[in-house]
């Protein structure tokens, strides 16, 4: 396909933080006129093997913000990720900016609420975000123009965020060595992750696209994050070798089978629904974390 002119006129400075536990990048982008800027996706770590939480991730991006004399003005998570905890809640503790995410993440709380046996006392209107983001809404970085694009598939609530020539794609499409993202979630499928595909395979050639995560695939030892629609199109693994939405669907549905759930999907959905916020003290001042067991689909040595 020809390439055509962005609609969304501007180009913004992007910068990348990879963090290396979840294979995960969080990003700052911002506008180079107003220095304003918005974070995508951050990361507040936390060991599974000793239950310890750590703001360093998070921190990282306030840094660069104060040494770039940036101004924050939204804190964004494209879905409930199911392999790291959202900082979300941690960064509007600390900067009071409005977090925002896809309408549909109600329909994940409901979803997750009944998988955790949640009491009614649990919100699932979306309430511990600012702002819930409809599918083609807009909204500003500075002088930039966002466009909000469900792209559901691999969650329910999935988002893109169009700003300018870049599209912050999260767990939709790796990079091109990588393939494209599992369907198997709850709430996950192949058929609607290939509809989202082909809508940002639509964007015009050169569009940047950024992923949420680079599992350094065959061994390569450099982590990336950014690509083109075009590279994208000419050699993503997947899309190369599956070139119709059924062939894609066969390829998609058996590579998830052969695929074990992430090691965090339990630990971190609890605090993502919650909008990044770790569940509430106790009597004794400590927070838990609820593990509900056979709750999914059977790991792969249950066969």
């Amino acid at each position: 396909m020809a390439s055509q002119k962005p609609e969304r006129a501007g180009q913004p400075i992007v910068a990348g933080f990879y963090e290396k536990r979840t294979s995960s990048i969080q990003y700052v982008v911002a506008d180079p006129e107003t220095r304003e800027c918005a974070i995508i996706d951050p990361v507040l770590d936390f060991d599974p093997n000793s239950g310890a939480t750590a703001t360093r991730s998070a921190d990282a991006l306030l840094e660069h913000i104060e040494r770039e004399q940036y101004r924050l003005v939204w804190i964004l998570d494209t879905h409930p990720h199911a392999d790291h905890f959202s900082a979300a809640g941690y960064l509007k503790s600390r900067t009071d900016v409005p977090t925002a995410i896809g309408e549909k993440v109600v329909e994940v709380q409901k979803l997750w609420k009944r998988i955790y046996n949640y009491s009614d006392t649990f919100a699932t209107d979306g309430s511990q975000w600012d702002k819930l983001f409809a599918d083609g809404e807009r909204f500003q970085i500075g002088n930039l123009d966002v466009e909000v694009m469900l792209t559901p598939g691999h969650t329910l609530a999935s988002v893109a965020y169009l700003v300018g020539d870049a599209a912050f794609i999260h767990d939709t499409i790796f990079m091109p060595d990588g393939g494209t993202a599992r369907a198997d979630f709850p709430g996950g499928s192949a058929r609607a992750l290939w509809a989202s595909i082909q809508k940002i395979m639509a964007l015009p050639d050169q569009t940047r696209l950024f992923t949420g995560h680079d599992y350094c695939p065959a061994g390569r030892k450099k982590p990336l994050w950014e690509s083109t629609v075009r590279q994208q199109r000419l050699e993503n693994i997947h899309l190369t070798k599956a070139v119709t939405e059924n062939e894609y669907v066969a390829l998609r549905e058996r590579r998830d089978r052969e695929l074990p759930m992430p090691k965090l999907i339990l630990h971190s959905l609890q605090v993502n629904i919650r909008g990044g916020r770790l569940p509430e003290q106790e009597m004794n001042g400590k927070r838990y974390l609820k593990i509900p067991l056979d709750a999914l689909d059977a790991a792969p040595w249950a066969d």
